[in-house]
């Protein structure tokens, strides 16, 4: 046995799980000696947050709500949500939504004061610290964004997303209220529920693994494959919601010290150019990138197999091959389309999306098999 790499791990100062939770928040913000907040969320969560509302104004709270979010989060939507925080005078964010909610919460926290402009600190470790005391509440369980130290933007002008990576990010408070993520339509917790799975699945067959971070991805790829098809099945299922919200937070834990690799690497471009959600354009992807590296560490994708609840084959290359074919069912059962084709994508993009990929080099470096602009290439050709 060899000795593991060193390993960093930030945590977010409070994480409170259960019904009701979020109403917490106001007594914390209070603790805080917040005044005015700033809420950001989505038109389709903005009804989930009159609660919250009305119990950070009864603390003596004005609450300034941004909701103009209509698909994932630009650049513009991010520099529209800060006008908004210096207009209202926010002396605390609260971001309640999916991902896109709390990573435009995220930056507007952390850049609310001016000492930096976004395009400073698109890349790692650029941040010089966070304006304001920042809490997330995620409505879906996905993304994991309510404890990582990640926010995504689009570039709405190269077609490509581009990613925030700071400790200064991760929020001091985060909310896991399984109430709130009853409402969320079936193929939302079908794309966002695979999502979290690909997060746990590229931080346990990573190059930069680590055993403990191997504890939360194992933990969070067992509590979805027993517990997402319940969840859309059924949306009012909350023992199913509070595990898909645990799995959604253990994919986060890893997403920090270790992070996700080609199947996230290759999903940017799909998301930046083709606007197709990003639960969905993993979904799609994730098979055909698990037979793509399955070669570089058959063990750790039978591990994988095994915590889906999948038996032992002959062998682990057996056991892991049964492990991917698991998960391009579970997504097909849950309704998630199986080929890029479907979503309206042809042969034509291949080559520029090969191309957008491989300037994701954070994620591909972290792939367990080297992957070329023809490999790139010919996975987007199987999942055509």
């Amino acid at each position: 046995m060899s000795l593991n790499r060193p390993v960093t791990i930030f945590n977010v100062g409070v994480v409170r799980i259960g019904q009701g939770v979020v109403l917490s928040c106001a007594e914390d913000f209070a603790a805080r000696g917040a005044t005015s907040v700033l809420l950001v969320t989505t038109p389709p969560t903005r009804g989930l947050c009159a609660p919250l509302i009305a119990a950070l104004e009864a603390r003596a709270m004005s609450v300034t709500v941004w909701d103009a979010l209509t698909g994932e989060p630009t650049i513009e939507n991010f520099h529209d949500a800060l006008a908004t925080t210096r207009a209202c005078g926010a002396d605390a964010v609260i971001g309640l939504g999916g991902g896109s909610a709390m990573d435009v919460a995220k930056l507007v926290a952390a850049l609310a004061d001016g000492r930096q402009g976004i395009e400073q600190v698109i890349g790692v470790d650029l941040l010089a610290g966070r304006a304001l005391p920042l809490a997330c509440v995620p409505t879906t369980a996905g993304t994991g964004s309510e404890v990582t130290p990640i926010a995504i933007l689009g570039d709405e002008e190269e077609d490509l997303k581009k990613g925030v990576v700071s400790p200064w990010l991760i929020p001091d408070f985060a909310y896991l209220d399984p109430e709130l993520t009853v409402s969320m339509p079936r193929a939302v917790t079908a794309s966002t529920g695979v999502d979290a799975l690909t997060h746990c699945i590229e931080a346990y067959a990573n190059r930069f693994a680590h055993p403990v971070v191997d504890i939360f991805a194992l933990e969070g790829i067992s509590l979805i494959a027993s517990h997402l098809e319940r969840a859309c099945v059924d949306g009012t299922d909350l023992v199913a919601r509070e595990a898909m919200l645990r799995a959604s937070y253990y994919g986060g834990l890893c997403l920090g010290p270790v992070n996700t690799a080609a199947v996230h690497a290759l999903a940017y471009p799909l998301g930046g150019e083709f606007h197709i959600p990003h639960g969905v354009a993993n979904s799609i992807l994730l098979p055909h990138v698990l037979r793509f590296n399955l070669a570089a560490a058959p063990g750790r994708y039978a591990a994988i197999a095994r915590a889906m609840g999948i038996p032992d084959g002959p062998d682990d290359e057996a056991t892991a091959r049964a492990g991917i074919e698991f998960v391009a069912d579970l997504s097909a059962r849950v309704g998630i389309p199986a080929g890029l084709s479907g979503m309206g994508i042809s042969a034509n993009a291949i080559p520029r999306m090969a191309s957008s990929a491989m300037k994701v080099t954070r994620l591909l470096e972290r792939n367990l098999r080297d992957l070329t602009e023809q490999d790139a290439a010919r996975i987007y050709e199987a999942a055509l």
